[in-house]
């Protein structure tokens, strides 16, 4: 039976994340764990976040999670979830600046607070659904068709232009990076158990990814 731990580092969304895997894959067992072994025979991973990056990533480190996010990327499918996708970046300006985990060279940027398209005022966070477009081949968009509606809640988002890695592209007042992908690690900005069909398709995909595309 394949196993799926989802890092417990007290910032995530766990409960929703876990029940959204086991209804995908009632075959896998589900961990939320911040047990390192447990991880580590895990056969795949996946870092949720909520909250502020630094309060998030002083935790990670506190507890060495960004060590074992490192080690265990490398060889089995790994998923980050919305600020878990930001902690994979090598930067973010929020909180003054704060140092990521650095699977990904992306910065991470505020969307402001004068964020306006066409005259018209965006609210920020940016909440509610909108369309990703792919932009590349990828064994987690099997099944969503390219333009498909997912759910985010974020002030801040990676960098789209530039970014060699980004999986998904989504446009709210500036173009931004919904997804990244690398090897291994797919990461998206959305909340895919909050995203209807479409996010619990991508989490069942993850569950039968094999890794490496």
């Amino acid at each position: 039976m394949k196993t799926v731990a989802i890092i417990d580092y007290g910032m995530g969304n766990l409960h929703s994340a876990r029940k959204a895997v086991e209804h995908v894959a009632p075959d896998c067992t589900v961990l939320v764990t911040d047990n390192a072994d447990q991880i580590r025979e895990a056969d795949r991973v996946i870092l949720p976040g909520v909250g502020a990056i630094r309060d998030c990533m002083a935790e990670i480190r506190r507890l060495e999670v960004d060590k074992l996010v490192k080690e265990v990327s490398q060889d089995r499918p790994f998923l980050g979830i919305c600020v878990g996708m930001q902690a994979l970046m090598a930067r973010s300006e929020e909180n003054g600046g704060v140092e990521g985990i650095g699977l990904f060279p992306s910065e991470v940027r505020y969307f402001g607070d004068n964020l306006s398209e066409n005259g018209e005022r965006l609210k920020v966070p940016h909440m509610g659904w909108n369309q990703v477009h792919q932009a590349m081949d990828h064994p987690l968009w099997y099944n969503i068709p390219d333009g498909d509606r997912f759910y985010f809640v974020h002030s801040y988002y990676a960098e789209a232009n530039g970014n060699t890695h980004m999986a998904g592209r989504t446009h709210y007042g500036v173009d931004l990076a919904a997804a990244v992908a690398k090897d291994n690690t797919f990461a998206v900005q959305f909340h895919p158990e909050k995203s209807a069909r479409a996010g619990l398709q991508l989490l069942e995909n993850f569950t039968n990814w094999t890794g490496n595309r």
